[in-house]
């Protein structure tokens, strides 16, 4: 399924113009038909699976209880 640059950016959730830069930098493929670019839906999978498994290890990270100073207890 081939999508617009403006249909991408509402699914990849990022402007336009970023979207647009990405194509031109050639980090994202995309045809052009003469009027409009088109992209391909199926290369954003892998980037959509990294960033749930992203979210999830910062979450673990950010319920991680902070551990005690061995420092504080010191009363000298």
């Amino acid at each position: 399924m081939y999508l617009t640059i403006k249909e991408a950016a509402e699914y990849l959730s990022i402007p336009e113009a970023q979207v647009e830069n990405l194509i031109f930098q050639r980090k994202i493929r995309a045809i052009h038909d003469g009027e409009q670019y088109l992209l391909n839906k199926d290369q954003f999978n892998t980037h959509l699976k990294q960033m749930e498994t992203y979210k999830k290890l910062v979450q673990e990270i950010m319920n991680e209880p902070v551990p005690d100073d061995i420092d504080i207890k010191d009363e000298d």
